[in-house]
């Protein structure tokens, strides 16, 4: 299902064609795309960082997040000030992060939670177990996301206030509902009719905290999280096509940030482990595959799609529409990255992860996505700004008038 060319194809031809409104703005809808990959994401904001200095008036109408990815895309819709001022607040924000502003790491709340796991899978099933919801305590991540977006009753006023002034045109999350396996993107913007598909779903709402709590809601690890009645978790789980909710709200062109390295045929043929894989090591696989891999397959069926329109003339377009893209990668393994400040990291926890092998693996994706270590992430913050620097030129064009362009 993860990178299945049909779901893409199908998003693609049924991107509505945009109306005479987003026509005469095609020029700024360029939308943001923010990947997951849990402290991964600190690396946007390096790019982000290098995005403001260079082009501080650049307009980004449309956003889109998922995991922790819409934590970013968040702060920066709902902020009122300048792009600058948005990803100032942004780093601030990650470059002071340590775990336990994120989850509970004391020894005595985490043996709790695992304890209760344990009860739960040697109970066979019976009710006088009380029910785990998670390995991890993230109390502290709710707190500081109300605190770090200036939230009221849980709803985050700048975003109106953004889509009010036309500064922004829509917002959307995506997550994964449980009671159903499908994927539910939350949009809240303008001119939006969502969309519906046995597998996927748009639909519009006033974003609140839960909603990024629950796109953030990485599985077993973290909380499932109660919208409406029913759970939700981690929207990259099965996000076949993350560049599809930005075609569904009428982007012209894409700028998406991922944040897992593309490897050469031989870098990715290099073992990371010897022996019998670890836990961390099949962990880590799985989540690349459910996270951080669909990307790739997403941005490449698109780029046949548009092959094929050049070939058409506009009149054959049908509901189809060519769509320029950009994807941004990591030129480091951020996971391997992650093995170097390892030992900093809280005493249980740090025992709990090694628990799992994260020591016999040379590239601990797993740990990776757990580790908000502030001196990993603002070196993942500094890895972004210079990949950003050393691909502006893309980054620019792709922001060119279309008159531009032609000419």
């Amino acid at each position: 299902m993860l990178g299945d060319p049909s779901e893409t194809t199908t998003i693609s031809q049924e991107g509505r064609a945009p109306d005479a409104h987003a026509t005469a703005g095609s020029d700024r809808d360029v939308a943001l795309v923010l990947t997951g990959g849990g402290a991964r994401a600190a690396y946007q904001v390096g790019f982000l960082k290098c995005l403001a200095r260079n082009m501080p008036d650049a307009r980004l109408p449309i956003i889109t997040g998922v995991s922790a990815g819409a934590i970013n895309a968040v702060y920066l819709a709902a902020h009122q000030g300048s792009l600058s001022e948005a990803v100032d607040g942004l780093e601030r924000l990650w470059a002071n992060l340590d775990p336990d502003k994120i989850y509970r790491v004391g020894t005595v709340p985490l043996l709790a939670n695992i304890a209760r796991w344990g009860l739960r899978l040697f109970s066979g099933g019976t009710r006088a177990v009380p029910e785990p919801e998670s390995i991890l305590d993230v109390s502290p991540l709710r707190e500081l996301l109300r605190t770090a977006l200036d939230t009221a009753d849980g709803e985050l006023a700048g975003i109106e206030a953004n889509l009010a002034s036309g500064k922004l045109k829509a917002l959307a999350l995506s997550t994964l509902k449980y009671s159903t396996g499908q994927t539910v993107t939350w949009v809240q913007g303008r001119d939006f009719d969502g969309w519906e598909r046995p597998r996927r779903v748009g639909m519009r709402t006033r974003i609140r905290v839960a909603h990024v709590m629950a796109s953030a809601a990485l599985p077993l690890m973290f909380p499932a999280v109660e919208i409406d009645g029913s759970w939700y978790g981690d929207g990259g789980i099965r996000l076949a096509a993350p560049l599809a909710p930005a075609i569904h709200l009428g982007a012209d062109r894409i700028l998406a940030i991922a944040t897992r390295q593309l490897k050469s045929a031989a870098e990715a043929s290099e073992p990371t482990f010897s022996g019998y894989p670890p836990p961390a090591q099949v962990a880590g696989t799985m989540l690349n595959a459910a996270f951080l891999d669909a990307i790739d397959q997403d941005a490449a069926n698109l780029d046949r799609i548009n092959l094929m329109l050049e070939h058409l003339a506009q009149r054959h377009y049908g509901n189809l529409r060519p769509i320029r893209t950009l994807v941004l990668r990591p030129s480091r393994d951020l996971g391997r990255m992650a093995a170097d400040f390892e030992v900093k990291l809280p005493p249980a926890f740090r025992f709990f992860t090694r628990g799992w092998g994260t020591k016999q693996t040379r590239s601990p994706d797993f740990l990776s996505l757990l580790m908000f270590q502030s001196d990993y992430l603002r070196e993942l913050i500094a890895t972004g700004e210079r990949d950003a620097e050393a691909r502006l030129d893309e980054i620019q064009a792709l922001f060119e008038p279309a008159s531009s362009r032609s000419g």
